[in-house]
């Protein structure tokens, strides 16, 4: 079974408790009638599932004729012609006939004006005691969760008409026998002076005894559940045949039940005091246990035992049912271990879940979000006490997150929270955009305290910074200026691997296992930065690039992941709209990339002095006409003068402080090289557009790279 969220879990434990307590014992040994626990299970079940239809048909009890009644919301009947109560009775026999075995799971047909699902359970254990039918004008129902309520509701209100039979049963066999013996007693007191009939008298008390047996046997056999009539010291006098198969025992057998294996032994101690507890304040015996079944596999069952008193209030005997709830037990533990599993894993993975009611600003964390934000658990969650975390800098992120919210949409940002002991952490969240059965906009959402991972970035993303500043110092020439230009990222990695690797080396005991692999990635990006001096030097010497049939969606993904941290650093909110259908492209992917890598840090150099609005970067993929692809990358910056624009992309031209006209020229000599356009426009609005266009791979050549 697919494990449920958190909030599911949670609504199915709040319908499972309430079903409890409507239909508690209390209420059916109180005289509760079946009609009743019924009407009241009713109404219970169509508020608390949001139903617009429920039917039960209970099976002759005790020879009258089947019960039939329904509940019918509002919401089905408001502006729309339905049919009379009995005309909806009998369509709902017509659908699923009378054989149960043969129901369909789910049934969907018009009643009146509208069409309605209509799902079906059985009340007992193969329908004996009638059948439960629950209907809505929702497509998707049920869901999974609406399905196991149903399933818990029938279990239920099984059990409580059980009980409230078994109770109507024993009060009318103790009228019977009262009636009875007071009969018999009239009869003895006129029959007594006559002595020449006192041995037919004798044998009439006898046939009545025998019958008044025969009947208590016939109504026990009758109940659907273990049953057992108890002396007052709690030795089994009767059992019914459901509880002679079970056990597979005869009553003499059963009748030192305590010193026999019939209760589990761990069980014993606690049924022993429940005992000793019932029969000192003469009050109800009511616990769950374990019985051994004949073939030696213990069920977990539900004991109730109700005492008979006398006048004086001395307990004559015990009537006791036994029902089994070894499936609702393993449901129940089953659900303890997925919610335990389920706030572990938050806990390793430092992630935890939350929802979010827009309209009525209800918020509901997980135990994980508390931790993360540093809030007690008993602290009621507001967007107000959400904004005293977050940092002053990023609160503008969290405005932008509600108006995005409010409209509807999902989101995804990265912002950083202001503990009370002034440090910071940083945080990841993401949410997608629900609707509730009553139709109301909810969120449901995660958040990741990715700190370390933060920082990490940051001290990479700091030798970066330093590695391309000693570039463009000491840069000589187009092709120098290039190369230092385009080789920052692997250098950067060479360093941070070998300072890890000294530091592996240099703790005690050396993890060498770790240096080892740190050494390979050191190697690695030697490799890749000697790979780009190579590629370049083939660009400016005129020298055609090695095609590769390549994924542009990839490649972008790649380039978006390495320049993650830095985007963050500088409070940029990027967007993807990568086309799901893009055709490959051929290419050399390192030229490629590096194109990709100067688009989105001259969007982001562009941004960097912006402060009065979002700093929004957009990257986008989509099909071009005469097989082509493109890539553009859209900011909200200071845009550029029109009268530049042809300038834009010649060598030592920039409009940057500290910019080397580099890297815009050197990317338009990759695009033109692989036959493709790179050119600008400004949008309507602050910022402007980057694109380039590149033909797509030949059909061939990408169907023999896949299946090379």
């Amino acid at each position: 079974m697919e494990e449920l969220p958190a909030n599911e879990i949670k609504r199915l434990q709040r319908c499972n408790n309430d079903l409890v307590s409507i239909l508690a014992l209390p209420a059916i040994w109180s005289g509760g009638e079946p009609s009743q626990i019924v009407n009241t299970f009713l109404d219970a079940l169509l508020g608390m599932l949001g139903l617009d239809l429920v039917y039960v048909r209970l099976k002759d009890p005790i020879g009258d004729s089947p019960v039939e009644m329904f509940r019918i919301a509002s919401t089905l009947l408001a502006g729309k012609k339905m049919p009379r109560p009995q005309e909806i009775c009998d369509l709902l026999n017509q659908w699923f006939g009378d054989d149960p075995q043969k129901w369909s799971p789910l049934v969907r047909n018009p009643i009146g004006d509208g069409d309605i699902s209509i799902v079906s359970a059985r009340l007992g254990l193969h329908g004996e005691i009638g059948v439960l039918l629950a209907g809505s004008q929702r497509a998707e129902f049920p869901c999974q969760t609406e399905k196991l309520l149903l399933s818990v509701a029938a279990n239920q209100a099984s059990i409580g008409l059980q009980e409230a039979r078994l109770l109507s049963q024993q009060k009318r066999v103790a009228k019977e026998l009262d009636q009875r013996v007071a009969q018999r007693t009239i009869e003895l007191a006129e029959t007594n002076e006559e002595l020449r009939n006192e041995i037919a008298d004798r044998r009439r008390v006898e046939e009545a005894l025998r019958d008044r047996e025969q009947s208590l046997r016939l109504i026990l056999d009758g109940i659907a559940g273990l049953v057992a009539i108890m002396s007052a010291r709690g030795e089994v006098e009767v059992v019914n045949r459901q509880a002679s198969d079970y056990f597979g025992k005869t009553v003499e057998q059963l009748r030192g039940w305590s010193t026999s294996d019939a209760v589990h032994p761990d069980d014993l101690p606690s049924v022993f005091s429940a005992w000793k507890h019932s029969v000192e304040t003469v009050s109800t015996y009511d616990v769950d246990h374990r019985l051994r079944r004949a073939d030696g596999v213990y069920r977990w069952f539900r004991a109730r035992g109700l005492p008979m008193r006398d006048a004086e209030g001395r307990i004559l005997r015990w009537y006791v049912l036994l029902t089994d709830v070894d499936d609702r037990r393993r449901a129940e533990e089953a659900l303890k271990r997925s919610e335990a599993f389920l706030a572990e894993g938050q806990r390793l993975s430092s992630v935890g879940s939350f929802s979010w009611r827009v309209a009525t600003e209800e918020i509901t964390w997980s135990e994980q979000v508390y931790r993360i934000f540093e809030f007690d658990l008993d602290l009621p969650v507001t967007l107000g006490l959400i904004g005293s975390r977050v940092h002053p800098e990023d609160i503008q992120l969290m405005y932008d997150m509600i108006e995005r919210a409010r409209a509807g949409r999902d989101f995804e940002y990265d912002y950083r929270l202001l503990m009370p002991d002034h440090s910071v952490k940083y945080v990841h969240l993401v949410a997608r955009a629900t609707r509730d059965r009553d139709g109301q906009l909810e969120y449901i959402g995660a958040v990741q305290d990715v700190t370390q991972r933060r920082l990490s970035e940051e001290a990479l993303a700091k030798a970066q910074s330093e590695l391309a500043h000693v570039a463009r110092v000491t840069s000589l020439g187009v092709l120098t200026a290039s190369i230092a230009h385009e080789v920052r990222q692997p250098l950067s990695g060479i360093m941070t691997n070998a300072n890890t690797c000294l530091r592996m080396l240099a703790a005690d005991p050396p993890n060498v296992d770790g240096a080892r692999e740190t050494a390979r990635r050191t190697i690695r990006d030697g490799n890749r930065a000697s790979e780009v001096i190579t590629r370049l030097r083939e660009l400016f010497s005129k020298k055609e690039p090695t095609p590769e049939s390549m994924d542009l969606n990839e490649a972008t993904r790649e380039v978006i992941a390495l320049s993650l941290s830095e985007l963050q650093r500088n409070r940029v909110i990027l967007r993807t709209e990568l086309a799901d259908d893009l055709p490959l492209v051929t290419g050399d992917r390192v030229q490629l990339q590096q194109v990709i890598l100067n688009l989105i840090r001259n969007a982001s150099d562009a941004m960097s002095a912006v402060d009065d609005r979002p700093r929004h970067l957009l990257i986008r993929t989509e099909r071009e006409e005469e097989d082509r692809v493109r890539l553009s990358a859209k900011d909200a910056g200071v845009g550029f003068d029109p009268k530049a624009m042809d300038r834009l992309f010649e060598a030592f031209y920039t409009t940057k402080n500290d910019g080397m006209g580099i890297g815009l020229s050197v990317s338009r000599s990759i695009i033109e090289s692989h036959d493709g356009r790179l050119w600008a426009t400004l949008n309507d609005g602050p910022g402007a557009v980057f694109s380039f266009s590149i033909p797509r791979a030949p059909a061939g050549l990408a169907r023999a790279e896949d299946a090379a």
